[in-house]
């Protein structure tokens, strides 16, 4: 059994720290994912040496993998359905995942295949901005997707980013409902602006009738409802949700629920633990997301997993990387879920 099966994108992130400056020489837009081909890549990576700016880090990455990896560090059982390459960076991927107590299948490995990369940069305010060449994971089907994992699981959990590859999308339908028939609940990430602005109709997609839950920031939320305050485009999702999460960086987040006969709506406002430093934001709203819905499986009432969502997403954002030691999750879920 598997309390949580989730799909996206594999990558290996490679993080740079640079200034506002040195990021206005590309044409990357700050803040922003963008879908670049290898060749694109290797040009960022030459202006980077040009530049004299060094990789800070490797880590694996990938949004609904550090979702789960959370999920996972936290105690929760995850099952994460993706597609590499038999290279050694999808080694490095999958060990990575392995280790942390996520489960994979062997149709995620594409014999052939190159791991996609992402080239994150990090600049003097903390803000991440995405370079990402998708690989292998481009032409990610459902021949990748071990549908019988979700048989086994209480929640689906798909990856916004993936409302970006056309080849994904009958699995997506097909995951959808599957859910339905098995009577597991949905999460669906709207994962970056980006997503939004330029694949709206995946991320419907994604949606279908109606999901379970959304995550998303704020102007994630604002851009998908076309509302200009944040509580009024959290109370707007809820035509796609029974519960809508939307971060707002240190302004906290605002949780909007519909009660199970649409009777009542509730609104929650969660604030976010005071940080001095924000040095790295690559992975908050994953983390986030990853915390949020542990807690949601174990029961806890939702402003508890707002609490727990955003303590975890304050310590991540301290560190570059989008990962904590799986020991620091466990210790940051005992101290506030037993306050």
């Amino acid at each position: 059994m598997y309390d949580v099966m989730a799909i996206g994108n594999a990558l290996v992130d490679h993080e740079y720290l640079l200034s506002d400056a040195a990021l206005e020489e590309t044409d990357l837009t700050k803040g922003n994912m963008t879908l670049a081909a290898i060749e694109e890549q290797q040009q960022l990576l030459a202006y980077f040496k040009l530049a004299e700016i060094a990789p800070s880090k490797q880590a694996g990455g990938g949004s609904a993998a550090n979702t789960m990896y959370t999920f996972a560090s936290l105690g929760g059982k995850p099952f994460y359905a993706c597609r590499v390459g038999d290279d050694a960076q999808g080694e490095f991927y999958l060990k990575d995942l392995h280790t942390a107590g996520v489960a994979t299948s062997k149709k995620s490995v594409h014999t052939g295949g190159v791991t996609g990369t992402c080239v994150v940069a990090v600049t003097e305010d903390g803000e991440r901005t995405m370079q990402t060449y998708l690989g292998t994971s481009s032409d990610i089907t459902a021949e990748n997707v071990d549908f019988d994992a979700l048989t086994q699981a209480d929640w689906l959990y798909l990856e916004g980013y993936l409302a970006m590859t056309e080849s994904i999308q009958p699995a997506m339908t097909k995951l959808r409902q599957q859910a339905g028939i098995h009577n597991a609940k949905i999460a669906v990430s709207f994962a970056d602006p980006a997503v939004v602005k330029f694949a709206k109709d995946g991320l419907l997609n994604m949606l279908g009738n109606k999901v379970a839950v959304i995550f998303c920031n704020s102007e994630e939320a604002k851009l998908f409802t076309d509302k200009k305050q944040i509580k009024a485009a959290a109370r707007a999702l809820l035509e796609h949700c029974q519960t809508a999460v939307v971060t707002d960086g240190a302004n906290g987040a605002i949780i909007a629920h519909k009660s199970d006969d649409h009777s009542e709506l509730e609104i929650y406002e969660v604030a976010t633990p005071a940080v001095a430093n924000v040095i790295d934001t690559n992975g908050a709203g994953d983390n986030y997301a990853g915390a949020f819905l542990y807690a949601l499986s174990q029961h806890y009432s939702l402003p508890e997993c707002g609490r727990l969502a955003s303590a975890v997403a304050a310590q991540v954002i301290q560190q570059f990387g989008p990962r904590l030691a799986s020991q620091d999750y466990k210790e940051i879920a005992q101290r506030v879920l037993s306050a």
